[in-house]
């Protein structure tokens, strides 16, 4: 301890205390941590406006997961997703995949909507049922053009 009194070694210490804070908080809450305790399941949309790697995965409004592949396939145009799903979360084999907006000025996330089957999807099992996201521009444009259609009458 030549040139460094205890206090600057003790705000020092602090800082790095809190800089770990904040890495293991990120991590929590990104899900940055291992998949450990996840299985994968896959579906195949239309359109993925507004979705990338790391998008919440939610059921009733709980994040269960997250996106963790995206990728276009070259001969249905349709992009293959994979999301990890929480191992204790059972999605039924009728489910479906809804791109849902968080709210106007929002993101989008994956809403998985459960359907009644007492059969469960396994590791690596592709929800069929899917629907890409309501594209919000050209839906006001559609009721634009028709109010003013309706008014030129």
């Amino acid at each position: 301890m030549s040139n460094y009194s205890k206090l600057e070694i003790g705000v020092g210490g602090i800082v790095f205390a809190i800089a770990i804070g904040f890495a293991v908080f990120f991590g929590q809450t990104t899900g940055f941590n291992s998949n450990s305790g996840t299985y994968n399941l896959t579906a195949s949309f239309r359109s993925l406006e507004g979705i990338s790697i790391g998008t919440d995965v939610r059921l009733a409004g709980v994040k269960v997961g997250s996106v963790v592949n995206i990728s276009l396939n070259p001969e249905t145009y349709r992009v293959e997703t994979r999301f990890g799903i929480r191992e204790k979360i059972l999605i039924p084999d009728d489910s479906v995949a809804v791109i849902s907006l968080e709210g106007v000025l929002g993101g989008n996330f994956v809403e998985i909507i459960p359907g009644g089957s007492p059969e469960f999807l396994a590791d690596g099992q592709e929800i069929l049922d899917t629907q890409s996201p309501v594209n919000l521009i050209s839906l006001l444009l559609k009721f634009a053009d028709n109010v003013s259609l309706s008014s030129a009458k």
